[in-house]
């Protein structure tokens, strides 16, 4: 019968090999660091996990369906100067928390499959990363001990601290900051339950900040009192690590600011705004590239006004480069249109309602993953079929998962003229921001025009669902 743990309990390893497995009801990850003394790797050959999965006596097999990989530790192929395993699980959500789910269960087996102990990680709230077991040498043999300490500052925090070298570009995709809550605009729909939230208040509650892990922690066992104090994390000179690189601080509010490069569009000088211009029409022999900001007119030089287009929108995950490896992060974002009658919102498309109630606008499906070349996402309007009160269409994307657009590229929206497939015009946004939601562009007629134009937005904001973006997009709306 397998014994049970509770943290700080320790008990004896009597086999020559374990498998070490989490059960999980989240996405997770599980890694191994294999640490001396000191509490650092010798080198990143130490640090197991899904890009290197092969250690010096530790190596990630398949798991149970649906559970993440398993360790598989030969005690007597351990270098002699590693005195500690360390059995880490990671959260893969951003957002998400140990909190949100029901309590993981790390299990030791042999390698028969007979289990030999199992600790129920419990007391976990904020955290997104735990520190579950550690196997360590006393005394000549090997022992087991449930840790169940989380930590704070992110997986690439933690393995630094462990003295793996890891590179900015390196390191793990930051977590999303907290969106804020909006209660869904009236007469909109709530948006789909989300298995891995507690449905409170018709949306997820963000994640509260992480705190940092204790010094030391007890041990059930009376010979060994507590562990070494500052074990997690370890500390010394540079502890945080601080920020560093080209561009580091960013720069203050109203860029482009002295010093820093203005971005495309703007005068030859630092921090100068560009040059007012009358909107223009869109040229008939090729696209035009526009910058936050532009505004032109849907119609074509010689005075043809468009009746019939398609909004495309792009992205691509970024990928973890270097020690990290190649994997892109599971991002799921949707591009929405939502109509407006001057400042009320009055109808919106997205993955979940794919037509407005007068057909004028049509949703061509969800794309989960955002891989592959060219459009993602398309959005179809007939401007000949837009109700008279509707004034405004503002094109949207939002991460349903709370990726920031710090962990994408490529993204951009394009007008293409639905009559013959041609691109008309183009937006291209700069990566980096901290946002899980994009205003793109929109589409309006000012003072009760009948004439149609476009204007690049390309603002960020806090939102995880077009109900949540709606109560937020009137300062969009102003001409």
């Amino acid at each position: 019968m397998a014994a049970a743990l509770v943290k700080g309990q320790n008990g004896p390893l009597n086999v020559n090999d374990v498998v070490i497995s989490v059960q999980i009801a989240a996405p997770a990850d599980l890694s191994a660091l294999l640490v001396t003394e000191h509490g650092k790797v010798r080198s990143d050959a130490d640090f197991v996990f899904f890009n290197q999965p092969n250690g010096p006596g530790v190596k990630l097999q398949p798991g149970a369906p649906g559970q993440p990989a398993a360790l598989v530790i030969s005690l007597a192929a351990v270098p002699a100067d590693i005195e500690q395993i360390r059995a880490v699980v990671t959260l893969d959500e951003p957002g998400s928390n140990f909190g949100g789910i029901a309590p993981a269960v790390a299990r030791v087996a042999d390698t028969g499959g007979n289990t030999l102990f199992e600790y129920r990680i419990e007391g976990l709230q904020a955290e997104s990363i735990v520190i579950a077991l550690e196997v360590y040498r006393r005394q000549g043999s090997w022992k087991v001990r449930a840790v169940g300490q989380g930590y704070a500052g992110g997986f690439g925090a933690l393995v630094t601290d462990h003295g793996v070298q890891v590179s900015e570009s390196q390191s793990a995709a930051p977590a999303a900051a907290p969106a804020p809550q909006y209660a869904p605009a009236a007469g909109f729909p709530p948006p789909p339950p989300n298995p891995q939230f507690a449905p409170t208040g018709g949306y997820p509650p963000p994640a509260p900040a992480e705190f940092s892990p204790t010094v030391g922690y007890p041990t059930a066992d009376p010979n060994e009192g507590y562990s070494a104090p500052g074990a997690y994390p370890p500390q010394g000179p540079g502890y945080p690590p601080q920020p560093q690189g080209p561009g580091y601080p960013p720069p203050p509010q109203g860029y482009p600011q002295q010093g820093y490069p203005p971005p495309p569009g703007y005068g030859s000088g630092p921090g100068q705004s560009p040059a007012p211009a009358a909107d223009r029409d869109l040229p008939n022999n090729h696209a035009v590239s526009l910058v936050k900001g532009q505004r032109i007119n849907l119609r074509k030089e010689g005075g043809a006004a468009l009746t019939y287009v398609k909004m495309g929108l792009g992205w691509d995950p970024v990928k973890r480069g270097g020690m990290f490896g190649n994997r892109a992060p599971d991002v799921d974002l949707d591009a929405s249109v939502v109509m407006f009658a001057g400042a009320s919102p009055v109808d919106v498309v997205y993955y979940g309602s794919l037509a407005s109630k007068d057909g004028s606008v049509r949703h061509q499906g969800d794309n989960l993953t955002g891989e592959g070349d060219g459009d993602d996402e398309v959005i179809l309007v007939d401007l000949t079929r837009l109700p008279a009160q509707v004034t405004t269409l503002v094109f949207i994307v939002t991460s349903y998962k709370g990726h920031t657009f710090e962990q994408l590229a490529n993204a951009f929206c394009r007008l293409v003229d639905g009559t013959n497939n041609a691109e008309l015009a183009r937006f291209t946004l700069p990566g980096g921001a901290n946002f899980t939601a994009m205003a793109m562009a929109k589409v309006y007629r000012p003072n009760g025009s009948q004439e149609w134009k476009l204007e690049a937005i390309g603002e960020g904001f806090q939102a995880k669902h077009p109900g949540e973006a709606v109560p937020q997009l009137g300062r969009f709306l102003k001409i």
